[in-house]
């Protein structure tokens, strides 16, 4: 056979195997495309999802009213500082449990801001003065709404002496928070001697009220009673036993100072424990606490 005809019968029997190349080059490369766009949906669905995960995980974790913690996150948040602060006390660097405090607020006077503006009005307050209360404690500070008026604050790293700064300034500031105003004229100047809210404040310390959270729970529950019980507007620690009277004179002298503290509590005053001592800590900035992270978390407003 001649080489041209050579030439022509190796084309004839190379054109079908060309042509399945071709085509199959290009189903490749189609199948490649949509790989890559799959893989494109795919990571668009999975971004989604987590988004979708987080805000649930925020959503079941905050007040939806207040936009802080709620009890759930609170509870597993003490559990976890408790847990955390009795390990140290089995490590080489501690002698003991690290120190952990919780201090239970109590507002009051929402009854005459609901009666005066309503119901809707007087959460929007509520929110806006959980919002202002936690700017008042630390990023690793834990601030949620334990029920209806009443808040819960995890304080980790903190004594009794921190336990009872962060106390006054949070009492101090319910009593002094500029409420929020819908009148179209020019906003009022804060009252001189408040807005018509109080807070009374329970603080126990790890280990001194107890190891356990339903125990300092307990602990603090007690000491706002005290509180509560010596007008409001102020905060007491838990009594300790060799604190307690034992006569009817020790009483009696012990409610006389009680009252005496408290009403020296709901002067126009801080206390001389509290970090705006001289001054009005709304307009002065907090420089050994920074603004926490709020996230949005039982319900007397809602």
């Amino acid at each position: 056979m001649s080489t041209p005809l050579l030439v022509q019968a190796l084309a004839a029997l190379s054109a079908p195997a060309l042509a399945g190349a071709t085509v199959l080059g290009l189903r490749t490369r189609r199948e490649r495309a949509e790989a890559a766009g799959e893989r494109e949906r795919l990571r668009a669905r999975v971004a989604e999802l987590e988004e979708r995960c987080a805000e649930l995980q925020r959503t079941a974790s905050c007040d939806p009213l207040t936009g802080v913690w709620n009890y759930r996150h609170l509870q597993l948040t003490l559990d976890r500082e408790i847990e955390r602060a009795r390990r140290a006390e089995h490590t080489d660097q501690a002698d003991g449990p690290r120190p952990l405090a919780v201090l239970l607020l109590e507002i009051t006077g929402f009854d005459a801001v609901i009666a005066e503006h309503g119901r809707a009005r007087g959460n929007a307050i509520l929110r806006d003065l959980a919002q202002r209360l936690a700017m008042e404690i630390r990023r690793a500070d834990t601030l949620g709404r334990y029920s209806g008026q009443e808040f819960l604050v995890v304080l980790p790293d903190t004594g009794a002496e921190g336990a009872a700064q962060v106390a006054e300034r949070l009492v101090w500031s319910v009593r002094r928070h500029l409420l929020l105003d819908w009148s179209s004229g020019t906003r009022a100047p804060r009252p001189a001697h408040g807005n018509g809210l109080t807070a009374a404040a329970g603080v126990a310390v790890l280990p001194e009220d107890g190891t356990h959270a339903a125990v300092l729970l307990r602990a603090a529950d007690a000491a706002l009673a005290e509180a509560r019980a010596a007008g409001g507007d102020c905060w007491r620690a838990v009594p300790r036993p060799a604190q307690r009277p034992t006569g009817r004179r020790e009483q009696a002298a012990s409610v006389t100072e009680g009252a005496a503290t408290a009403e020296g509590d709901r002067s126009g005053k801080a206390g001389s424990l509290s970090a705006c001592t001289g001054g009005d800590p709304l307009s002065q900035p907090v420089a050994s606490h920074t603004p926490a992270t709020v996230a949005v978390p039982r319900d007397a407003l809602s």
